[in-house]
């Protein structure tokens, strides 16, 4: 197997990435449209979506990052929006899209409109997330949309497989298609249910970095495949035990903490490049499959199956904030919205890779032996869908947040709440400290002490002096400026033990373990910024 291909579309995905950090324009948009730009350009390799490769090797990776960071008590207290996004929205989607196909297209079977309905319904949990960061919604908005999108795909992939059934042949009636749904839900919770505990505790008693992390590599495959082994959802499982390990992550000790970060931030980070531009290279495939279909012809319907994804979600949401708000005890239970809010949640329904690996999933053939019904019609809509949504709302998203002139994080707050947390956090430690010290075997000279005591006073200033003024030469706050200074005076010991190493004074390890004791010192010393 040559796999130069599949390592020139990792560089060049991930170069993309990394530049596209310096442009306005989101990376994910810019990785779609050198995708389709790169599909015709000769020489480079035909990559075909495989849905054996996408639902099971790169799904739950995804899946996993986006849960682990997301917020189980955010979630929690937003469970009402989140459900009627991620299971109500995606079956009425499944049923509204696919009739209104149904209508449109000529010749078109009602179970064939239908698996393509359930195949677009689903926003992309990858695409929410990257967008979300960059273009800075609301908190709330934030979580109602990582939240339905960490769970619409197991809603999706049951519908799938129900009107699949249909549309083949194999026959389900209603009550065998809500047993199948009940099955796939109840049955990955109660995988995620039954892992998580053990998997958090294999955690905890791992006493090594490289094994702790080595599980955590291999816990959402582990999930997804336990899940799909007995027929439920991979997907939920995934999340239900992201949510639990994540919740829970402060009981695993630093250094895991330290190398899991950085581990998972760059598998999450090639994992979404590549999916992204392996979208806009579907493209020669997803055309030369068209067959019978005039372009102009399946161009039109493909307008009107965006347009129809497009108006049925907020025909969805908009009743969904505020039915439910008739309801007194909710009033109170949840914070006021306005118009705005259903209008970015509305807007902001983006598919990706999920929708048209399932739709690469579609069996040429029925359970007859005959062609299975406009599956190339099937596969172009997907493709066409999946790239409208991208470009068109990926592109007017970020202007739309800023016309509406939306309250984005208040960033003063946050480091006024973070200051308190800090201040009453030092303050137990110091607590902790003074009662050690009257015991005589913790003893230590005065200038250890004094150490352990200018250490914690210089975290419980740190983000206070973040809120004071700023140096009016430099323009930087006190703590930007002491963490330059610690800085510079780290890479001048740096440079020393680098060139103590090359006069072989100390060895290669000696170098590395002195090393690495001022790379702890730096990330204590810098407070981590946040994602470009």
């Amino acid at each position: 197997m040559d796999a130069l291909p599949l390592v020139a579309l990792v560089a060049a995905s991930a170069a993309v990435a990394g530049l596209a950090r310096r442009t306005p324009v989101p990376a994910p948009l810019w990785l779609v449209a050198l995708g389709l730009i790169g599909a015709y350009v000769p020489g480079v390799p035909t990559y075909t979506l495989d849905a054996h490769i996408v639902l099971p090797l790169l799904l739950p990776p995804l899946l996993y990052t986006a849960a682990v960071d997301s917020s189980y008590l955010d979630l929690r207290a937003n469970l009402r929006p989140v459900a009627l996004l991620s299971v109500g929205y995606v079956l009425f989607a499944t049923v509204a899209v696919g009739w209104l196909a149904y209508r449109l297209v000529p010749d078109l079977p009602l179970t064939a409109a239908l698996v393509l309905g359930a195949v677009i319904a689903p926003p992309d949990a990858v695409t929410a997330a990257a967008i979300a960061r960059r273009v800075g919604l609301p908190a709330r908005v934030t979580t109602i949309l990582q939240g339905e999108s960490l769970v619409n795909d197991a809603t999706a992939i049951t519908a799938y497989k129900v009107a699949l059934a249909a549309a083949v042949g194999e026959g389900m009636s209603w009550g065998a298609g809500i047993g199948e749904f009940l099955l796939a839900a109840v049955g990955g919770v109660g995988v995620g249910l039954v892992l998580m505990v053990p998997l958090h505790w294999l955690r905890t008693h791992l006493r090594e970095a490289l094994l702790q992390n080595t599980l955590s590599l291999l816990i959402p495959f582990v999930a997804y495949a336990a899940a799909e082994r007995v027929h439920a959802s991979g997907v939920l499982a995934v999340v239900v035990v992201a949510l639990y390990l994540g919740h829970r992550s402060w009981q695993v000790d630093f250094a895991t903490r330290l190398q899991e970060a950085a581990v998972w931030k760059m598998v999450a980070f090639v994992l979404e490049s590549a999916v992204f531009a392996l979208i806009g290279l579907q493209l020669p495939f997803v055309l030369k499959g068209l067959g019978t279909y005039a372009v102009a012809e399946a161009l039109w319907y493909a307008v009107a199956v965006f347009l129809a994804v497009v108006v049925v979600r907020f025909i969805w949401v908009y009743p969904a904030t505020y039915l439910p708000r008739l309801s007194k005890r909710i009033r109170e239970r949840e914070p006021e919205t306005d118009w705005t809010a259903p209008l970015i949640v509305g807007w902001a329904g983006m598919r990706g890779v999920v929708s048209l690996a399932i739709a690469f999933s579609i069996p040429m053939l029925t359970s007859d032996g005959e062609d299975f019904p406009a599956r190339n019609l099937v596969l172009f809509l997907t493709f066409t869908t999946v790239i409208g949504t991208l470009v068109i709302q990926g592109l007017t998203l970020p202007l739309l947040v800023r016309v509406l002139r939306l309250p984005g994080r208040d960033r003063q707050a946050e480091t006024l709440a973070e200051a308190q947390a800090q201040s009453e956090a030092s303050t137990a430690a110091e607590a902790r400290l003074e009662d050690l010290l009257t015991d005589e075997r913790n003893s230590l000279p005065q200038p250890l002490t004094d150490r352990l005591r200018t250490v914690l006073e210089r975290r419980r200033n740190a983000v206070w002096e973040r809120l004071g003024a700023s140096n009016p030469v430099t323009g930087e706050s006190a703590d930007d400026t002491y963490r330059r200074l610690a800085g510079e005076m780290i890479e001048a010991e740096r440079e020393v033990f680098v060139r103590l190493r090359d006069e072989r004074s100390i060895d290669d390890e000696m170098m590395r373990t002195l090393l690495r004791r001022l790379d702890l010192e730096e990330a204590a010393a810098y407070r981590e910024e946040a994602d470009g």
